[in-house]
């Protein structure tokens, strides 16, 4: 029996290229977004080249109760989701007191609590079936805090934790828990969050669909950790040589408007 992945945040960016790549592999998917006019021209687009089955569920995945809900949803079409992929999320550029708390808290239930809640709602029946997986999308954030941006840095640090903790956990069982951490990447993500014209994205942005593939890649390997790119490794390994005082200036700084 074909796997099915169930794919957050699949209407575009690094969701989207993931979705591909799970069709390519032969697995159905239950894309996941807002937009339905993006998800159901994926759909298509997947359909036709792959020959897998695609439903669509449209939600926004910020809200309370969006785990619960969207679950209660794949069981009332009677679908199975045995790999879950948990890359929607979003970020917010300035000063913690200056960023509507709103938007705070909503970034905080998308990034956080829904991946978690999800996890916990999949999880124990992918083991009762012994096969499957989880690939949680960080961020290179996840590694130093993140002046300017300290909501966004602290929810990466946490999926990137969470990730690492529970793949250790589940090493003696048929379950892969990855966790992908990108630095800055050809999406929307930079624009949507107010990052398009700050330092950090003025160089070193990578492809979307490399980033994916490596995040792919390491999911069938089931390995930890990935960060795709030389120089976002490079980076990741300095914040352990820098003391804590140091790496928050320069993150600081780069997040500054050029």
């Amino acid at each position: 029996m074909n796997e099915t992945a169930l794919i957050t945040g699949a209407s575009s960016g690094i969701g989207r290229e993931l979705a591909k790549l799970f069709a390519q592999s032969g697995r159905n998917l239950i894309l996941v977004a807002r937009s339905q006019a993006k998800l159901e021209e994926l759909r298509q687009l997947l359909v036709s080249k792959h020959s897998v089955h695609v439903e669509v569920i449209v939600a926004d995945l910020a809200k309370v109760d969006a785990a619960e809900n969207l679950v209660a949803e794949v069981n009332a079409r009677k679908l199975v989701a045995d790999v879950l992929v948990n890359n929607a999320g979003f970020g917010e550029l300035g000063r913690f007191d200056q960023i509507d708390d709103s938007r705070q808290l909503n970034m905080v239930r998308l990034n956080v609590v829904t991946l978690m809640h999800l996890t916990r709602l999949l999880l124990p029946e992918m083991l009762k079936r012994k096969r499957g997986g989880i690939l949680n999308v960080a961020s290179t954030a996840a590694f130093q805090p993140g002046p300017n941006m300290a909501v966004y840095y602290a929810t990466k640090a946490f999926v990137l934790s969470f990730s690492e903790a529970i793949h250790e956990e589940l090493i003696d069982t048929k379950i892969k828990v990855v966790c992908l951490a990108p630095g800055p990447t050809k999406t929307g993500f930079g624009e949507d969050s107010g990052m398009d014209d700050i330092t950090i994205f003025s160089g070193n942005v990578m492809d979307v669909a490399q980033v994916a593939r490596v995040g792919f890649n390491a999911y069938e390997k089931n390995k930890a950790i990935v960060i795709p790119g030389f120089k976002n490794k490079f980076g990741a390994f300095l914040t352990r040589l820098f003391p804590r005082s140091i790496t928050r200036k320069l993150v600081k700084r780069m997040q500054s408007k050029k």
